[in-house]
C-alpha cells in the first residue's frame, strides 16, 4: 500500500511523528507532503528534527497568504503530486487549510481520504477550522475520530460508514515525551522559573489576532493575572505584539516560537495553560497542567470536565480569575490509552475497502 501524508502545521508535525514512524514499521511507502503552510524554521524544521520526521518528500512552500489564497495554492501545488504518486489513500490530519486542501484535492482525484481527528466540533462556524472539518470529514472515506463523543457526533450528522474511535496522536506522544524530561528542564533554568510559579500562553487564531482590540483585551487578561507569563510569539502574532510593546515592562515575556520539548517542559511545570489552540488544551491537561482557553467555544469539550479547562473568551477580568483558580484535584483521561497510532494503521491498511465507494453523508 502507498499511503500520502499531508502535513503544513506544528500540531501536524507533532500527530504525523507518531503516526509515521507507525506506517513505515509496517512495511507501508509513504510519501510525506509539506504544504508550507507554516515556513518558519522555528515552527517547522525545528519539528522535523527534533521529533525526528522523515524529510518531506515534496515541500510545496506555499507560505502565508489569506484562507482563499493559501488554500487554492496548496490544492494547484498538490494536484500533481497526487497524480505523480498514485496513492491508495490521502491522510490528512486536523483542521487547518493543509488539511482542507488535500481531502479536497484527493476527493476530487478519486483516492480515499483519511481524516485524523474527525468528528470534533465547536459549533462556532466564524471559525475558519470549523469549516475546514467540516468539508474535510464530508470527503472522507475514513473518519478517524479520537473519542468516542467526536463519532457520536458523525453519526448524528448522518455520516456512520469508515468510522473508527482511536484516541489521540499529541496525546499519545506527550505521555511518552513527559516521562523524559528532566527533573529541571533547560528551559525552565533559561527563563530562571520555579516549578508551578508561572504561566505559560500562547495566542495565534485568527479570531485573536486579525482584529488588535480583541488582541488587546487578552494582553490586558494575562497582565492582570500578576503571574509571570512566558509568551512565544507566533509570527502571525508577532506585528501584534510590538505594536502593544507586549513583553517590554511587564510581568509578560515574550520569545520566539519554542521547539515541541520546550513547551511540553514549560506546559508540565506551569501553574497554569493559556492558549486559543486546541492541541494545547490537551497537552496542558495530559501533563496535569490546568488550562485557559482564550476562546468561547471548544472543540475539545472532553477538556473541561472537572474545571480543567475554563473557557473565558477575551474578557481580562475572566483570564485572570480562571488563571489564578485552585487547581483541579480530579485527573481525566478521555483521550485514549497510548495506541493510537497503531489503531489508526490498523484503518488506513484496511483502507482498500472504501476505494470504490461514495460518502455516504446525509443529504
Amino acid at each position: 500500500m502507498k499511503v500520502l501524508t499531508v502535513v503544513g502545521a506544528r500540531p501536524q508535525f507533532i500527530k504525523a511523528a507518531l503516526l509515521t514512524r507507525e506506517l513505515r514499521a509496517r512495511g507501508v511507502d509513504e510519501c510525506l507532503v509539506h504544504t508550507g503552510q507554516h515556513y518558519d524554521a522555528n515552527m517547522s524544521d525545528v519539528f522535523f528534527s527534533e521529533l525526528r520526521i522523515p524529510q518531506p518528500e515534496h515541500n510545496l512552500g506555499v507560505g502565508s497568504g489569506s484562507h482563499a489564497s493559501q488554500t487554492a495554492q496548496m490544492m494547484s501545488k498538490l494536484e500533481p503530486v497526487i497524480r505523480f504518486e498514485r496513492p491508495d489513500v490521502v491522510i490528512v490530519y486536523g483542521d487547518t487549510n493543509s488539511t482542507l486542501a488535500g481531502a479536497l484535492v484527493a476527493a476530487k482525484l478519486n483516492v480515499p481520504v483519511a481524516h485524523v481527528e474527525a468528528g470534533l466540533r465547536s459549533f462556532d462556524r466564524s471559525m475558519p477550522e470549523e469549516i475546514n472539518r467540516l468539508v474535510a470529514d464530508r470527503v472522507s472515506a475514513l473518519l478517524l475520530a479520537p473519542t468516542v463523543s467526536a463519532a457520536e457526533q458523525l453519526r448524528s450528522e448522518g455520516i456512520e460508514h469508515g468510522v473508527s474511535v482511536v484516541g489521540d496522536l499529541m496525546v499519545d506522544l506527550a505521555l511518552a515525551m513527559v516521562r523524559r524530561l528532566a527533573p529541571v528542564p533547560s528551559i525552565l533554568e533559561r527563563f530562571e522559573l520555579g516549578d508551578r510559579e508561572y504561566a505559560v500562553a500562547t495566542i495565534h487564531r485568527a479570531a485573536n489576532t486579525d482584529d488588535i482590540a480583541v488582541f488587546a483585551r487578552l494582553v490586558a487578561g494575562l497582565r492582570r493575572s500578576g503571574l509571570r507569563v512566558i509568551f512565544p510569539v507566533h509570527p502571525r502574532t508577532r506585528r501584534l505584539v510590538d505594536l502593544l510593546c507586549v513583553g517590554s515592562y511587564d510581568n509578560v515575556v515574550t520569545c520566539e516560537p519554542l521547539s515541541y520539548l520546550e513547551m511540553l517542559a514549560l506546559q508540565a511545570h506551569a501553574r497554569v495553560v493559556i492558549t486559543d489552540s486546541g492541541g494545547m488544551q490537551k497537552e496542558a491537561i495530559t501533563v496535569g497542567t490546568p488550562c485557559v482557553t482564550l476562546r468561547d467555544r471548544t472543540e475539545w469539550n472532553e477538556t473541561l470536565e472537572g474545571g480543567w479547562n475554563v473557557l473565558a473568551g477575551s474578557d481580562p477580568a475572566a483570564i485572570a480569575a480562571a488563571a489564578l483558580r485552585d487547581r483541579p484535584l480530579r485527573p481525566i483521561a478521555p483521550f485514549g490509552n497510548g495506541r493510537s497510532a497503531a489503531l489508526i494503521a490498523d484503518a488506513v491498511l484496511s483502507s482498500r475497502l472504501f476505494a470504490e465507494q461514495s460518502h455516504p453523508c446525509a443529504s
